[in-house]
């Protein structure tokens, strides 16, 4: 394991610890589930580490970014079939008891979209498949997309590539559609950091692509009238200003049990509201384990962005931005289960790609430490 994970395990055996907050077996099925999640952004982070020779970048790439060519397909699949639901197979076959669990039912009962017919403001259907929200659509297309400009810097040229070229251009549609302003902030993020390390670096040829890059996503935005969706959704919903109550109301919470949280999300205060320890992993990990534990994940995600700062070439430079998004998203978004391990994939190629150098040898490729 690359040095310095320790701090993330610390942070593992505080989420472990903060099962002592848990009053109900409801919530101990959903501290179960995002514990396990945790577990398996660990395994395959020091899995991804380690399998060097059979993991090479361009296959792990190649993976994402058909993972993302899916993400688009589920977003297109929203826009064409905005109402469209249905049951689970393991749904039919769950105890009422399981179904009715708030975590369970949701990952039940899939929709393409997030959507309310009956909400008093008229707004319109957003794109989540195949995901079961907007924002995670949003997480894990803006955390996708350096790692598919990776792939395509490893490919270069011919007929996949200008495929890749195409498909980029054509999931701005879904991408613009979801009027999700996290996303937008997070690629803007990355897409400013990019051009900036270049500049600084002289490739001049990439900050020219980014520049064109940003005039046809603005052509696009224009042409599916994006931003006054936006603002019109801005205008009409209230959706900053409650989630400035909540927030409000986790760190609060979070006040009276600070050391190990209450073990997961609890009912909002609110009415109406989201559950307490939502809307953003940051408050997630502040409510649901406590402030030690919080400190612990920031300090991960800030080991893994200063770690990989140094990754080489196009390729090393994305992989490293992949760290700055979810430090980004992290404030606002969920990022469990997509996006945490996708920016842990990210940060396992730069890290060891940084740390080994391949020596050629006559019968094998063997790696050697710099």
């Amino acid at each position: 394991m690359p040095r310095g994970m320790g701090i993330w395990f610390l942070f593992l055996l505080l989420v472990l610890v903060s099962v002592i907050g848990i009053d109900s077996p409801g919530r101990l099925v959903g501290f179960v589930y995002r514990a396990l999640d945790y577990l398996s952004v660990t395994v395959v982070f020091v899995y991804v580490y380690n399998a060097r020779a059979s993991l090479t970048p361009q296959y792990l790439l190649g993976l994402v970014t058909l993972f993302w060519v899916w993400t688009v397909v589920g977003g297109y699949a929203s826009v064409f079939f905005p109402t469209f639901s249905f049951r689970t197979p393991l749904g039919l076959l769950l105890p009422g008891s399981l179904r009715n669990n708030e975590v369970v039912g949701e990952m039940v009962v899939r929709r393409l979209t997030q959507y309310n017919p009956d909400s008093w403001i008229v707004l319109e259907p957003r794109p989540s498949a195949p995901f079961l929200y907007t924002n995670q659509w949003g997480n894990v297309y803006s955390l996708c997309l350096p790692m598919v400009i990776a792939y395509m810097s490893l490919i270069r040229r011919g007929a996949l590539f200008w495929t890749l070229c195409a498909t980029i251009v054509a999931s701005l549609i879904p991408a613009l559609l979801t009027l999700n302003r996290g996303m937008f902030i997070g690629i803007g993020i990355a897409s400013v950091y990019v051009f900036w390390r270049c500049a600084l670096s002289g490739r001049w040829r990439i900050v020219g692509g980014l520049t064109a890059s940003g005039v046809v996503v603005a052509i696009v935005a224009q042409a599916v009238g994006v931003v006054d969706r936006l603002a019109f959704r801005v205008e009409s919903s209230s959706s900053t200003e409650d989630r400035a109550d909540l927030y409000g109301e986790t760190l609060r919470r979070s006040l009276e049990s600070p050391l190990f949280g209450y073990g997961g999300p609890r009912p909002s205060m609110i009415e109406g509201a989201p559950s307490a320890g939502t809307q953003g992993h940051l408050w997630a990990v502040m409510f649901s384990h406590g402030f030690p534990a919080l400190l612990c994940f920031i300090a991960a995600l800030l080991w893994l962005f200063l770690s990989t700062y140094r990754a080489k070439g196009l390729e090393g430079l994305l992989l490293h931005t992949v760290c700055l998004v979810i430090l980004v998203e992290m404030l606002y978004y969920g990022v469990l289960p997509n996006g945490l391990i996708l920016a842990f994939v990210a940060a396992a190629l730069a890290l060891r790609e940084r740390e080994y150098v391949i020596l050629p040898d006559v019968n094998s490729t063997r790696y050697a430490s710099t």
